[in-house]
């Protein structure tokens, strides 16, 4: 874990689902947040969100020490927009921008101590699933795609002891997970990441729908 000089605040931000959301925990420990349910339009808010978070907080963006951001799975555009959104921003401030898995958050949320076995699972629609087993806070092997079938085998034999993220009610109806961005758990998991972090960068659940001329992605 590398150490946060002075305490600096820490901005953390969700692009990811059906929402543009962002956290910032100030030097006292005061956390501001904002969390706006939407389909599409994140890449347009983002910005405007974060700068109101900023200006109510009084700060500069170069008092900021880290910028977290998930890194999905999750929809394309919104994670597209929210990494390339925190490397632009940790660029021009000199904040360190780190990436977190959206899994890992999800994990960390249901199982805040890390402290038992986590089954984290988003809906890549289509049926099928990505999911990842987290045991006392580390995962267990690389995320898995897979159709819901083999995903509800896989939770099953795992032992988990907790069931999170938006296809937690693919694989148990009676799973209470809502889905939401879990902002305190980014916050958590940006604090404590080490110093040679690399840069962040997307984890799609598949790749586009489409390309442009000449075979480049979006």
């Amino acid at each position: 874990m590398a150490t946060n000089p002075a305490n600096r605040p820490v901005l953390v931000i969700d692009t990811t689902g059906r929402w543009c959301a962002a956290a910032l925990q100030l030097a006292t420990g005061r956390i501001l947040q904002r969390d706006e349910a939407m389909e599409r339009g994140q890449a347009e808010r983002l910005a405007p969100l974060v700068g109101e978070l900023l200006d109510e907080a009084g700060i500069a963006p170069r008092e900021l020490w880290r910028i977290g951001v998930a890194t999905g799975p999750g929809s394309f555009a919104g994670t597209r927009a929210g990494t390339a959104f925190a490397r632009g921003l940790a660029l021009a401030s000199g904040a360190q921008a780190v990436g977190i898995s959206s899994l890992a958050a999800m994990a960390r949320e249901a199982d805040p101590e890390s402290r038992a076995a986590v089954f984290a699972v988003h809906d890549a629609r289509r049926s099928e699933l990505v999911w990842q087993v987290f045991s006392r806070g580390a995962a267990q092997g690389e995320p898995v795609r897979s159709d819901v079938a083999d995903a509800r085998a896989a939770f099953t034999a795992s032992g988990a002891a907790h069931l999170a993220g938006s296809g937690a009610h693919l694989l148990d109806p009676a799973s209470p997970w809502v889905d939401h961005s879990p902002l305190m758990a980014l916050l958590a998991l940006t604090r404590e990441a080490g110093g040679d972090t690399p840069l962040p960068s997307p984890h799609y659940a598949r790749p586009p729908d489409a390309a442009l001329p000449g075979g480049i992605v979006p």
